[in-house]
């Protein structure tokens, strides 16, 4: 597929990333921990993902490989359960009013990956080899930033280059470059200060020596740095346990602010208790039981602390009274929020995916057929006449064949001719066995089409497929179901996203002479989510009481939807999850302007040898056949 543009047409390595992801969850002991590719490695709680950097990127995979790992072990086990994420956020706050606030965030989490370094190895000895690759090519990379910093006076940042060699050279003796004279004075308290480092134990006191050091480095140097190696996540990323509800709410001011001139009596009734409210405004301060919280309102003169004593005449309500005494039972108001996909499957993971928690199906029917898709359907049926009768005899010759056909060698049945084996063998099997007659084919099929928009150019190409498929398959009375699948685009947002199954033949009708018209209304609508499609139809496969399932997809590129961007990783994950339940799962890749080795790539990242190119459309009917053959005769065997 030609693209008129692309940023970024880098493709994920599926394997990899869910290598990544399976090791992140294993280390965090969380099924909703995920790894993903940013420009710089750290931890988000909030969004519960381990990002591992790009750095690694473009390198050799004895290289790539160790390097990603290295990151996931600092974030997922390091930071997870060494690093202290509240004095992360106080250093992050002193150093604002910093004049180097950059290079003392890089120096920061430099000196901080390096002290959980080593308390991983502690934990975990076998991680040592992927530490090692990752400063040795470290080293390598500071070395090299050193003199091109060097060369472009950006002092500061030659300074951090510097700061890390010295933390990671395994020579006490250092060669240090020439800065300015100003810089030569100080780098050698610098340096007495880094020493410091070694003897950390607590993030805190990483934040001690680094606001030392940065307060001499600020003396000698007068720009901050330009080049970013290394990233501190804001305070957002770090959703700590002890946030309440109330650190989430909104802090801006009321919308009107105006004040009422009528003074308070004394007599109003204050109580603490927030209640959140829709109205809009107050005009006077009434006897009101509760006061509201309120985004929008007129300011009174009423203060807090005025509470008094219940009487009878208060509200009905108000009589409720209640005492509370110590308990030995948990307090729960200090735990993370658990969303209700969570608690649906027993085992913590999300039924449909990570990234379809909001996705929603919706099945349509298809209508009756018109004359002119009658019509239409009779002629792309006879231009694929000629190989669904091709394949209905050879599966016939199959069937035909199998019920003359014996097993031979077997220790009971009917004696064999050849008794040679009763003098040669220790334990001869002289039997035979007539196979039963396979009157049917044990199996059942769905095909999924994308109905996405790219679709638009091949959808005419693809019916011809889809009816080789229904003709061959109903031929031979296998049961079968056809949907075509897309997500609506204009409709889906961040909370819901609308995915339609439009079931143009379900299995109820398939072997019926009339059905196949229906095929015609498969049209190109908007968006395709293909990991959900894949969990949703195997669902109605897995119902089915056949003994042999498959799965075909009909797709012409990568999925692409809202809030979807690590599609190809679900796809592979939703391919692994399917295939561990028993279906046979294949993609037809479709193409009208022949294959890119990317895009190959691509599709034998999410289904491995499963995955038949189609490199022109029009050659679909040649592709489709040696495949529905290869597929019936090993159901007839099985």
């Amino acid at each position: 597929m030609h693209r008129f543009i692309a940023f970024n047409d880098e493709k994920a390595d599926t394997l990899l990333m869910l290598e990544l992801t399976d090791l992140a969850k294993t280390l965090t002991k969380s099924s909703l921990y995920e790894a993903e590719i940013r420009a710089h490695s750290y931890l988000s709680k909030r969004e519960r993902k381990v990002f591992v950097s790009h750095f690694w990127n473009h390198r050799p995979d004895w290289v790539k490989k160790p390097g990603m790992k290295s990151d996931v072990y600092l974030r997922a086990l390091g930071n997870i359960n060494f690093t202290d994420f509240q004095d992360v956020d106080q250093f992050r706050d002193i150093i604002s009013a910093s004049p180097i606030p950059r290079f003392a965030g890089h120096l920061f989490v430099l000196a901080e990956d390096l002290r959980i370094e080593e308390l991983c190895k502690k934990e975990r000895p076998g991680m040592a080899f992927e530490f090692n690759v990752r400063r040795k090519i470290y080293t390598e990379y500071f070395e090299s930033q050193l003199i091109v910093n060097l060369e472009k006076n950006l002092f500061i940042d030659a300074l951090f280059n510097l700061v890390y060699l010295i933390l990671n050279s395994g020579s006490p003796v250092l060669a240090i470059p020439s800065f300015n004279p100003e810089i030569d004075e100080g780098i050698h308290l610098i340096r007495s200060e880094l020493e410091n480092f070694y003897e950390t134990q607590s993030t805190r006191s990483v934040a001690d020596v680094c606001l030392k050091i940065v307060e001499r480095a600020a003396q000698v140097v007068k720009t901050d740095m330009i080049n970013e190696y290394y990233h501190l996540p804001g305070q957002e990323q770090n959703l700590l346990d002890d946030m309440s509800f109330t650190d989430l709410l909104r802090k801006d001011p009321l919308q009107n602010d105006d004040t009422v001139e009528e003074k308070t009596g004394g007599d109003e009734e204050l109580h603490e208790e927030e209640m959140g409210t829709w109205h809009r405004e107050t005009e006077s301060p009434g006897k009101s039981f509760m006061q509201f919280n309120l985004d929008q309102g007129t300011k009174t003169d009423i203060a807090g602390g005025s509470e008094r004593e219940g009487e009878e005449g208060d509200q009905a309500l108000g009589i409720v009274q209640g005492r509370s005494k110590p308990t030995d039972k948990k307090e729960y108001s200090r735990m993370e929020l658990t969303s209700m996909d969570e608690l649906e499957s027993p085992n913590g993971k999300i039924k449909y995916g990570t990234s379809n928690k909001n996705a929603r199906s919706v099945f349509l029917k298809a209508g009756r057929p018109d004359k002119e898709a009658v019509a239409e359907y009779g002629k792309l049926e006879k231009e694929v006449k000629f190989y669904h009768k091709k394949l209905k005899n050879i599966i016939e010759r199959i069937m035909e064949k199998k019920e003359t056909d014996h097993r031979s060698h077997l220790q009971m049945g009917r004696l064999g001719k050849n008794l040679l084996s009763f003098f040669t063998d220790e334990n001869p099997k002289l039997f035979y066995k007539k196979s039963e007659p396979g009157k049917e084919i044990d199996a059942s099929f769905i095909l999924l089409i994308d109905c996405s928009a790219s679709m638009f150019d091949k959808i005419e190409e693809t019916r011809r497929g889809i009816i080789l498929f229904h003709e061959a398959l109903k031929s031979v009375g296998v049961p079968h179901e056809i949907i075509g699948f897309w997500e609506d685009a204009n409709e889906s947002s961040v909370d819901e996203q609308p995915n339609y199954f439009f079931q143009v033949i379900p299995f109820s009708v398939s072997l019926h002479q009339k059905t196949g018209p229906e095929i015609m209304e498969l049209e190109a609508m908007e968006d395709n989510r293909d990991g959900y499609a894949i969990r949703i139809v195997a669902e109605r496969l897995l119902e089915r009481k056949e003994k042999e399932k498959f799965l075909i997809i009909f797709s012409d590129g990568e999925p692409a939807a809202f809030d979807y961007n690590n599609g190809i990783v679900d796809t592979h994950e939703a391919v692994m999850e399917v295939r561990k339940k028993g279906i046979e799962i294949f993609n037809i890749f479709l193409s009208t302007s022949g294959l890119e080795f990317e895009q190959k790539k691509v599709f034998e990242n999410i289904y491995g040898n499963r995955s038949i190119i189609a490199p022109y459309v029009e050659e679909l009917p040649d592709v489709l056949f040696p495949l529905l053959k290869n597929i019936l005769t090993k159901s007839i065997y099985m």
